[in-house]
This record gives C-alpha cells, sequence and structure tokens, in this order.
C-alpha cells in the first residue's frame, strides 16, 4: 500500500509519522511538491492515500488513482484539490486546520508590527549605509478588521487584545458566544472596511471570496489602513492591489500568499509600501510536526481501521 507525499516540509522535524506508516505497512513515497504527473504516475495504480501541499488533485490524477481513498492537506487550503471529482469518486479528503493556527496567527500579527513600522524598509536602508528616520504608524490601540473569525482568526483576536485594539470581524458564520467572550464586534464587511486601521484575512479561497478585495473595495479602506493576506492568493486582487498602492490610495499591504506561486518576480515587489514573504506563515517546527502526526493518523483511521477520518472536507459519511 503506497502513500505518496509532495509535501516538501512532511516529517522535517520529526520522524515519527513516517515510523507510523511502516508499522501499519505503508510505503511512502516521497516527491517533489512541484511533480508533474508524469512522476506521480508510476505510483498511482497501487497508491491508496496522498500527503499533498499544492500538487493539483485534478480528475486526470484521480483516473489513474483507482485505489485511492483518501486526500490528505498537509496544511488548510483544499483548493488545489478538485472536492467534486473526490466526492464523485468516494474519495476522503481531509485537511489540517487548526495545527498550524498559532504559527499562522503570529505571522499575521508580525506582518501588521513589520507593516505598521516599516521594519523591511528601515533594515533594507540601514544596511544599505543609509541611517532612515522612518516615522512609522502606531499599533497600539488602533482598530483591527478581521475576516473570517475562525482558528486562525481568533488567535489574531487575542494577540490583538494585548495591544489594546479595538477588534472588529467579518464571517460568514460567525461565532457570537467567542465574539462575546473577548469582546469582538461582528460587522458588515462594508463597515469593517471603513472603519479598520489593519484588515487581517482568514478566509478560504471560494467563489464568495475570490477577488473579495478589487480595486473598489480598497478604494472603501482609509488612506492610512494597511491590508494583510495570510490566507490565499486570489482574495486581493494584485493588480488592483499594486495600483492602489502606487496611487498611495492605502498606506502599505503585505503578502504570504499569492495567485501564483513560486513567484520569481511581481510588479508588487517594486513597491516600497508592500511585504511580500513566500507563504511560510505556518512553517515553524512545532506546527509542521503536529500537521504530519493529524495527517497520518487521518490515513490509518481510513485505511487500517475502516473509520470516517476527522476534518473531511467533501461531506462524505
Amino acid at each position: 500500500m503506497k502513500v505518496i507525499c509532495t509535501s516538501p516540509s512532511f516529517a522535517k522535524y520529526d520522524a515519527a509519522p513516517i515510523e507510523v506508516l511502516q508499522q501499519h505497512g505503508f510505503e511512502l513515497i516521497t516527491l517533489p511538491a512541484d511533480a508533474p504527473l508524469s512522476a506521480l504516475e508510476p505510483h498511482l495504480a497501487d497508491t491508496v492515500a496522498m500527503i499533498v501541499a499544492f500538487t493539483d488533485v485534478n480528475e486526470e490524477l484521480l483516473n489513474k488513482a483507482p485505489q485511492l481513498k483518501i486526500v490528505c492537506k498537509h496544511g488548510v487550503g483544499v483548493d488545489n484539490i478538485n472536492l467534486d471529482a473526490t466526492r464523485a469518486r468516494g474519495i476522503y479528503v481531509t485537511n489540517v486546520p487548526d495545527a498550524n493556527k498559532h504559527a499562522v496567527a503570529d505571522f499575521a500579527f508580525a506582518l501588521i508590527l513589520n507593516s505598521a513600522r516599516q521594519i523591511t524598509q528601515a533594515v533594507i536602508e540601514t544596511r544599505a549605509g543609509n541611517w532612515p528616520r522612518i516615522f512609522a504608524t502606531d499599533v497600539y490601540g488602533k482598530t483591527l478588521g478581521i475576516i473570517g473569525l475562525g482558528n486562525i482568526g481568533k488567535q489574531v483576536a487575542l494577540r490583538a487584545k494585548g495591544f489594546n485594539m479595538r477588534v472588529i470581524a467579518f464571517d460568514f458564520y460567525p461565532d457570537e458566544a467567542f465574539a462575546a467572550e473577548h469582546g469582538i464586534e461582528f460587522v458588515t464587511l462594508d463597515q469593517l472596511t471603513e472603519s479598520s486601521d489593519f484588515i487581517t484575512l482568514h478566509k478560504p479561497l471560494t467563489d464568495k471570496t475570490r477577488n473579495l478585495f478589487d480595486a473598489a473595495r480598497i478604494k472603501q479602506m482609509k488612506k492610512s489602513a494597511f491590508l494583510i493576506n495570510a490566507s490565499r492568493g486570489g482574495i486581493v486582487n494584485e493588480q488592483d492591489l499594486y495600483q492602489a498602492l502606487l496611487d498611495n490610495v492605502i498606506a502599505g499591504a503585505a503578502a504570504d500568499v499569492f495567485e501564483q506561486e513560486p513567484l520569481n518576480e511581481h510588479p508588487l515587489f517594486t513597491l516600497s509600501n508592500f511585504i511580500p514573504t513566500s507563504h511560510i506563515a505556518g512553517y515553524t517546527d512545532g506546527a509542521i510536526s503536529a500537521i504530519g502526526e493529524r495527517c497520518v493518523t487521518q490515513i490509518v483511521q481510513c485505511i487500517k481501521k475502516s473509520q470516517r477520518p476527522v476534518n473531511v472536507m467533501n461531506g462524505l459519511e
């Protein structure tokens, strides 16, 4: 029984997940994250499970994997997996929505602080031999707008309380109890956009969220505001954001995610009021180890114990 893994960070810090697979009789096939279908194909005929990062799990791949029972996303977002096709085949799809919540929340808040205090710009200019006097923006006491008050958004909100921030939120499925307990106010998307000093995005990429922040919505933001995206590329229209930053429609933005990844160049990279990072928000030793353990548990549940795996994404019972 083969398990194909295309996540480069699987078992990076701890070999325990690999050992568990071996103990249960699985053969682990490790391939690069960008491995084409032709590289996967020799193994697909007898593969029962996949652990994927960004591999395109589409109908063509599924048709070549007749024994496949489960696809585990080594992370949160499943937009690279065709859920309609897996549902039609009776293949479970799982993710690990909370294992990296602290890592991503830390990173999102780091981008907020970096954007406000222009730390990256200060580093670049100081290393160049300048001694910049950068007059920046306060974070303490400002208004933070969180779009998506789920596992990660909630952790960002708790961190914001340490900075005495007013926290407002928008979510399609609001957790009123959590908001009431922590003094968070749910508002409309327009109200959040217009009122926030910092906006941080924590929603998956869906038809509802694609291009959620386009030119019109960005124009609703305060001129002094910052937009942070550590969720998924495609939620922010990158061309519209570029033009808005170029025209100083808003003060700045930061993104750990892009529509196309990896990127060697992008117009946004030329702007001093934009901070790009390489989709690393969830990459900490603790988070990566926890995600690997969860994926293996899901595979064992599904294949060896004939149980319904946890965190099924496509509604199969």
